[in-house]
């Protein structure tokens, strides 16, 4: 499995967010220069991540964006769906995996969805909270959520 760099940008841009709850709202600029991501890029990723509910707008001079919710509520997990599109290993143990021919007999098959639910566990218990502390402990910096 291979997450792409929508994955990537996208948890980098809702920690960017989570660093900033209960302050001022974001705009593209300032996410862009923080993480050197470009505004193009960043607009199509929030855009994703505003449908799904996991960020909210407001427009006009003072406008930006900020989480839905507390960041102890967002997981990367979550992220990574929506900007993923699913975290599926293997096509087989995908939304049309009952219509595999070998799914009866497929012991292969038990690897991948064991690999599946192993992935989706760490990425759905860790939340945008243990990356603020993560990254507090790492860059040596005290942001507080």
């Amino acid at each position: 499995m291979r997450i792409s760099t929508k994955g990537r940008y996208g948890v980098r841009i809702m920690l960017e967010l989570a660093l900033h709850y209960d302050q001022e709202l974001l705009t593209v600029r300032t996410i862009a220069q923080k993480q050197g991501i470009s505004e193009k890029y960043i607009e199509q990723i929030i855009s994703l991540l505003n449908k799904a509910g996991l960020v909210r707008s407001q427009r006009g001079a003072a406008g930006g964006y900020r989480l839905a919710d507390a960041p102890s509520t967002i997981t990367v997990g979550q992220i990574l769906n929506v900007t993923e599109g699913g975290l599926t290993i293997v096509e087989c143990t995908g939304s049309g995996s009952e219509q595999c021919s070998h799914r009866d007999e497929c012991v292969t098959m038990d690897v991948w969805k064991e690999i599946r639910d192993a992935v989706a566990h760490v990425v759905d218990n860790i939340t945008l909270a243990n990356l603020v502390v993560r990254y507090n402990e790492k860059c040596n910096y005290n942001y507080v959520i």
